[in-house]
């Protein structure tokens, strides 16, 4: 896809961003290295003149775009899809979307994956560029995903996560006998990023500080049902954590080599599922929502 020159003008609810995301924002499917190059090149301007990458763009600025072509147009791409993301909507506002994000699909393209729920969502809505995501969780977990419509929404949701204001709890099916009614696992964790660019973590003492409370539901034979509320939120927490502590999560396999799903005959997935997710948003009013178990956990 090839675009023309275009001049953007700036809202207050756009203005803080650095010039670089702003961009990027804009037009998916470009690379940041291109993004880069013609900023370097002083073929991006604001208000005429030229500006770095770390420049903030502010209320009003006006901002040219030169001509981009955009290989591999997420729009393009989704076209012949088969998945309606906007049949799994929970909830939406003027600030904010809650989807009930089905296992298997990212929440973000990149590393090999074309598109995923913000690529889908941006292509389904009129205000798609405003659209990020307020938090992530894994491809392989289902359940509650939180999205922003407005930059200004963004922040006040990225400040109540910094504060521990955001409530979550994950529903999880672990191998064994669950010894603890309740246990509290505080381990370091410490992400290593591959050569493939994905992303492995490890307990280590110089990881970052990690902490989950634990709750058991019930149990079935040699696999029980747990309740997991992360206090802080550090990549793959909960799959790390209940492994070190000897109970996997059924289904993970990056960080356990159990294989029972296919001797139970049961869909490959891993069992972790976002169930709830609670904060007060800037209204001042209490939220809270929630996503049913999914049949393969009723199956399991």
């Amino acid at each position: 896809m090839k675009t023309k020159v275009q001049k953007l003008r700036i809202n207050e609810d756009e203005s803080g961003q650095r010039i670089d995301n702003f961009i990027n924002r804009k037009f998916k499917g470009l690379p940041r290295s291109k993004i880069y190059r013609i900023i370097r090149r002083g073929e991006v301007r604001v208000n005429s003149g030229r500006i770095a990458p770390s420049y903030k763009i502010k209320t009003n600025d006006e901002i040219r775009i030169p001509p981009l072509i955009i290989k591999n147009d997420p729009e393009s791409l989704i076209k012949n899809n088969s998945i309606n993301i906007e049949k799994s909507i929970i909830f939406e506002d003027s600030d904010f979307i809650v989807i009930d994000k089905p296992a298997g699909l990212a929440v973000h393209g990149g590393s090999g994956i074309k598109f995923g729920v913000i690529e889908l969502i941006r292509t389904a809505k009129a205000q798609k560029n405003d659209i990020s995501l307020v938090h992530r969780i894994d491809k392989e977990t289902s359940g509650c995903l939180l999205l922003s419509k407005k930059r200004s929404a963004l922040r006040d949701l990225h400040e109540k996560f910094r504060n521990g204001e955001v409530k979550k709890n994950y529903f999880a099916v672990v191998l064994g006998t669950w010894e603890y009614q309740k246990k509290s696992i505080n381990i370091p964790l410490l992400t290593n990023h591959r050569k493939n660019g994905e992303r492995h973590v490890t307990q280590n003492k110089k990881g970052k500080k990690a902490v989950t409370l634990v709750k058991m539901i019930n149990q079935y034979k040699k696999f029980a049902l747990v309740q997991c509320q992360p206090i802080t939120g550090r990549t793959h927490q909960l799959r790390v954590h209940l492994n070190e502590i000897g109970y996997p999560i059924v289904g993970d396999t990056k960080y356990s080599n159990m294989n029972v799903l296919s001797e139970l005959k049961l869909k490959k997935r891993l069992f972790l599922h976002a169930q709830s997710i609670s904060f007060v948003d800037r209204k001042g009013n209490d939220r809270t929502f929630s996503s049913m178990l999914p049949q393969e956990f009723n199956d399991f």
